[in-house]
């Protein structure tokens, strides 16, 4: 398979104290790969580092054929916008639009407004009939699916998730990671999570452990 994601010899310091260095990682589309490890060792960092939301200090990170480092902040956000999904554990929704309106923001970006898909990416994930909600009248796991679909709607070759299953329920976990996983196997699109939960991991294709000195299969 062709790497969508190349990662070589990544390094992040802050200071005098490096998180982690000597990173080399690649996921392909299709491919679920789980990232777990100690607390404060920089999973969430290097999450940020594949989406090009944060910099890093040696190495390199490629997204298809374009190398991130060599990209501007504004060149990085429109390749971030049309290329890259990311699901948050805080789940990030903003509270001043409805359910449809917060799923449908990335299409709006990309000046590709679609009613149609936003309804269609609402019914796949369980919450048809809910569009017009607030995101304050929705329980956690509701807030999760609305995450996953805002995420999903515009179709990225990449998806990213940050714990998202550390807020919730043990069954509502469950239920989110399998349609987590269900939705990008249908669209194809390579998911790199990152998690302390066992069973979240379990389902991934691949499992590695970050620490200081680089990465390793779990």
């Amino acid at each position: 398979m062709t790497a969508l994601v190349r990662v070589r010899g990544l390094a992040k310091h802050y200071g005098d104290a490096h998180v982690f260095r000597g990173v080399d990682l690649e996921v392909a589309r299709g491919e679920f790969v789980a990232i777990v490890g100690e607390s404060g060792v920089g999973k969430s960092t290097l999450l940020n580092c594949l989406a090009g939301l944060d910099t890093w200090d040696a190495g390199r990170v490629l997204l298809g054929d374009q190398d991130l480092g060599t990209l501007g902040d504004d060149r990085r956000a429109e390749l971030r916008r049309r290329q890259v999904g990311f699901v948050f554990q805080a789940f990030h929704v903003l509270p001043h639009l409805d359910v449809a309106q917060n799923v449908g923001l990335p299409l709006l970006l990309l000046h590709r407004p679609d009613a149609a898909r936003v309804q269609a990416m609402l019914e796949a994930v369980g919450l048809g009939g809910l569009g017009a909600r607030l995101p304050q009248q929705l329980s956690g796991g509701q807030l999760q699916r609305v995450a996953i679909a805002r995420a999903l709607v515009h179709q990225p070759p990449l998806l990213l998730a940050d714990e998202p299953t550390g807020n919730l329920d043990p069954r509502t976990a469950d239920q989110v990671m399998e349609l987590l996983v269900a939705q990008t196997r249908l669209h194809d699109a390579a998911l790199v999570l990152v998690t302390h939960s066992a069973a979240a991991a379990a389902r991934a294709d691949r499992v590695l452990r970050l620490a200081a000195d680089g990465i390793t299969a779990g």
